[in-house]
């Protein structure tokens, strides 16, 4: 039967199981608007698609699924870029729907000044995107977004662009079946499991590090088990916050950056990489050193020894190796030592924190006593988000989301909506006063659709690592300190309670006790200026003592 190209767009959409969209409308995506109508599926419109990038990569973390944004042609497409290019470093699956001109009015090799007109839209989308798709004829909709969504998908996951002519969306065609092949992992070869199981089983001080891949393969319990076996204790990255539970007993307390988790790796004679590339923000630009051994678990041999080099590698998905690995391993003795030297290291680590910077230390004991089961947790590249980042004990996997894949400052407001969305339960934004300006506007979002978020903003008035910066360096401030609204005022203006206090005492556990057991959405303005934790770069050298 014919259909619109905009009816077939939202069938695949159907098709794949989306229950949520992410927009903002324009002259030329109307028709994607209104055959959403009566789909089932929800679009929730925002103030910019910059949030709609970012709304669509919080619930795509959240969940596991597919994120998706529609906007509208040229500047609208660009303006994403920023958060799509958060999606990529950090593999999130989100699939960008933008229009592009009328195809009737293109001219190869000319901009002719249509509205909206860019001489290469796609182009734009290429360095921050596993593919950008350029939909050629009306037919070729339905394909293209099905196999956009498969590659969006399929590891490593990631964003992709489809553009389409706006014309195309109208025209009314036959749908083109689009393939539904999917790329599966070759097993791995026995030998190099043999060898990695050898190498484990013989290892004195074994360390697992395990990363966002070991989240986005649902391997926690399979990295659990292991970490048990081997007595091993288990490091995880920023981005695989919560893949073991908090009391699991093989769990390293915070990042490396703390000295004594830092100890763990140097005196590692194996190390088990389990989805990571050991990127620069979690090795402290590598100066941690090569380990004696390394085995690296992960989708893409050529990612897993860019940075560090592995004497094996395991290329599959990281619940499956490790379940094989698993099961050719004994248990060794040493996991009641294990655990008791990591809780000593945990109390070491809480009572430098207290000692650094006591209101951080109030910050995170409120938030983890508050919080209800299973919030969410979604934190800006702010300083109090350092210190979510590094110390918070994320409960379960895909609880706490943060932006240091690309480092993106304003990620956090936004993409809590999407989290939000996605029926996590409460979300807890963590957000300074700069990077809450970013998307300030779509606190109208936050109302219209009475989203479960609580907005903490950490009013210090101005950039406070930056400042940190200036301070550290002895040069005059500049460009950090800034003239702030009163966000109180600006909260309720848009019809969302609001409070505001000063610093992280008892009318911050007060008032965030009662905002997170509310049902409507909330902001919490704290006046405080927080001292950035040692899993921050210009305090990297004190932390390993270098």
């Amino acid at each position: 039967m014919n259909k619109t190209g905009a009816q077939h767009l939202v069938d695949v959409l159907t098709g794949l199981g989306a229950d949520v969209a992410f927009g903002l409308p324009g002259v030329h995506n109307l028709p994607i608007w209104e055959a959403v109508a009566g789909s089932g599926i929800r679009m929730v419109g925002v103030r910019h698609e910059q949030t709609a990038g970012y709304a669509a990569d919080g619930y795509a973390r959240a969940t596991g699924k597919l994120g998706i944004a529609v906007v509208t042609t040229g500047p609208g497409a660009a303006n994403t870029l920023g958060a799509v290019g958060e999606a990529m470093a950090s593999a999130s699956p989100v699939l960008v729907l933008a229009t592009d001109i009328p195809s009737t009015l293109r001219r190869p090799n000319t901009v002719r000044g249509v509205l909206h007109e860019t001489g290469d839209q796609a182009a734009l989308f290429a360095p921050v995107t596993k593919a950008a798709i350029t939909v050629e004829s009306p037919e070729e909709i339905a394909p293209a977004i099905s196999r956009a969504a498969r590659l969006a998908r399929e590891p490593q996951s990631g964003p992709v662009y489809v553009g389409i002519p706006t014309d195309f969306l109208r025209a009314e065609t036959e749908r083109v079946p689009g393939s539904d092949l999917t790329e599966r992992f070759a097993a791995v070869n026995i030998d190099d499991l043999d060898y990695a199981r050898t190498l484990l089983s013989g290892a004195e001080r074994p360390l697992i590090w395990a990363g966002g891949g070991a989240v986005r393969a649902e391997a926690g319990p399979a990295v659990g088990e292991l970490a048990e076996r081997l007595a091993a204790p288990v490091i995880t990255t920023f981005a695989a916050r919560g893949l073991l539970p908090p009391g699991h007993p093989c769990l390293a307390p915070t990042p490396v950056h703390a000295p004594e988790v830092g100890a763990l790796w140097d005196e590692a004679d194996v190390v088990l990489g389990v989805g990571s590339d050991f990127d620069g923000l979690m090795t402290q630009n590598w100066l941690m050193p090569q380990p004696p051994k390394l085995i690296a678990v992960n989708v893409d041999a050529k990612d897993a020894a860019k940075n560090y080099q592995p004497d094996i590698t395991l290329a599959g998905d990281a619940r499956d190796v490790v379940n094989q690995l698993v099961s050719g391993l004994a248990t060794r003795p040493g996991l009641t030592e294990l655990t008791a030297r990591l809780r000593r290291i945990d109390d070491v680590v809480r009572r430098r924190m207290r000692a650094d910077e006591p209101q951080a230390a109030d910050f995170l004991g409120t938030l983890e006593e508050t919080l209800p089961e299973g919030a969410v947790v979604v934190a800006d590249m702010c300083v109090a988000g350092y210190w979510a980042g590094g110390y918070h004990r994320a409960r379960a996997p895909r609880r706490f989301a943060y932006p240091m894949g690309w480092g993106t400052l304003g990620f956090g407001f936004p993409a809590s909506l999407g989290a939000a969305v996605s029926g996590a339960g409460r979300v807890v934004c963590v957000s300074g006063d700069g990077g809450f300006l970013y998307g300030c506007g779509d606190l109208a979002t936050l109302a219209q659709e009475a989203l479960p978020v609580t907005v903490i903003i950490v009013d210090d008035g101005g950039y406070g690592m930056l400042r940190f910066d200036q301070d550290r360096a002895g040069v005059p401030h500049r460009g950090v300190d800034l003239h702030t609204p009163n966000f109180v005022g600006l909260a309720r203006s848009f019809g969302v309670h609001a409070d505001e206090v000063k610093g992280f005492g008892r009318a911050f556990r007060r008032l965030l006790s009662e905002f997170v057991q509310a049902d409507e959405p909330n902001v919490l303005v704290v006046r405080a200026s927080l001292t950035p934790p040692l899993n921050t770069s210009p305090r990297w050298y004190r932390a390993i003592g270098r």
